[in-house]
């Protein structure tokens, strides 16, 4: 019965995907409009501002960030809309949407986004009166950009990627909780066989005492032999072995990917950590790596304990100046499954 809960929870966990979203969504706050972007591996503060046009000083001091410090994979940044890099004049650059809520009308939203003419709204979501369905999305802008296209577009692609990945491991959990549940049913758990009650025949009352007095003496009992005290075999113990949970969210990945393309490469690198709060209640570990495909998964070993995990790979390291004298680096959720002791630089132990 665990094993069919633990093939439950792993067809929930199918369901969980790592998607950006592919669309603009204007939010509001203290300092006016912004958008969110949550920072992808190589991604800096230059880039980022590139693709959002807006100056790197300007987007660390609205982040209230050091500008000399790196991002963080994952982190999420606020990304002002100004005159520079948005528009409510014309339909030229990428739409930035706003999702109706409980309440709003045409009027509130045109009062919050900069006081943009309801007749604008109108055209440019194709409605005629005044009734909006909330959930929904209404551009209420367009950011000047000439890389978000491009960007929005590859974000599309991996979205898709993903879906099409947590559909199959979906199928695969369906599967085994099927196969499962049979097993448990063919297991019967057999009832205890009552024990016959023995009763001892009753002496009869006619017996005299005497005759087995001399039977007795004719046949006095043999002394029973001496036993040698018998010898307990040693009970050895057994090592414990790591289980699948203990390897990663990704062994199954890596079981599929060596039946499709065998092991190829073993190799000790050096390797360094970076921060991540993706996957967490998963084991869901990652590393960034030059020269591999990515969403290759990779089995990382530390050669002081014989831990190992299975990472996913999520890009590549080259061209950042932190990244000199490293292999790799790996989530820090893998170096803690893999009880790594140092900060800074390690050797591990990589195949795929």
């Amino acid at each position: 019965m665990n094993r069919l809960l633990l093939f439950i929870a792993a067809l929930v966990l199918a369901n969980v995907v790592i998607a950006q979203s592919d669309v603009l969504l204007v939010k509001k706050g203290e300092n006016g409009l912004y958008l969110e972007h949550k920072v992808l591996a190589k991604e800096g503060l230059y880039a980022i501002g590139r693709l959002y046009s807006v100056n790197p000083k300007h987007l660390a001091a609205f982040n209230r960030i050091d500008m000399n410090k790196g991002l963080e994979i994952d982190q999420v940044l606020q990304i002002p809309l100004t005159d520079t890099n948005f528009t409510q004049k014309s339909t030229s650059g990428t739409p930035v949407y706003y999702q109706v809520t409980s309440g709003d009308g045409l009027i509130k939203i045109s009062v919050d986004h900069n006081n943009v003419p309801m007749k604008s709204i109108r055209e440019w979501n194709g409605i005629t009166g005044d009734n909006i369905q909330e959930g929904s999305n209404l551009i209420v802008g367009f950011l000047i950009s000439k890389e978000m296209v491009a960007y929005l577009a590859n974000v599309r692609a991996r979205n898709a990627e993903l879906a099409k990945q947590a559909a199959l491991q979906q199928q695969e959990a369906e599967k085994n909780a099927v196969v499962v549940k049979e097993e448990d049913k063919a297991v019967v758990k057999e009832e205890p066989k009552e024990q016959p009650v023995t009763t001892k025949p009753a002496v009869k009352a006619d017996v005299k005492t005497e005759a087995v007095t001399s039977v007795q003496k004719e046949n006095p009992p043999e002394k029973k032999k001496e036993e040698a005290p018998k010898v307990m075999p040693a009970v050895v113990k057994e090592e414990a072995k790591a289980t699948p949970a203990d390897l990663g969210y990704f062994k199954t990945s890596f079981d599929q990917q060596v039946k499709a393309r065998p092991i190829a490469r073993n190799a000790t690198v050096t390797s360094g950590i970076f921060k991540t709060t993706s996957g967490v209640q998963e084991a869901k570990y990652y590393l960034l790596m030059d020269g591999v495909t990515p969403g290759t998964i990779i089995k990382i070993t530390n050669p002081d304990n014989n831990k190992a995990v299975y990472a996913k790979v999520l890009g590549e390291m080259s061209g950042i100046r932190q990244n000199q004298g490293l292999d790799i680096r790996i989530s820090n959720t893998a170096a803690s499954a893999l009880q790594v002791t140092e900060d800074e630089k390690f050797v591990v132990r990589v195949n795929y």
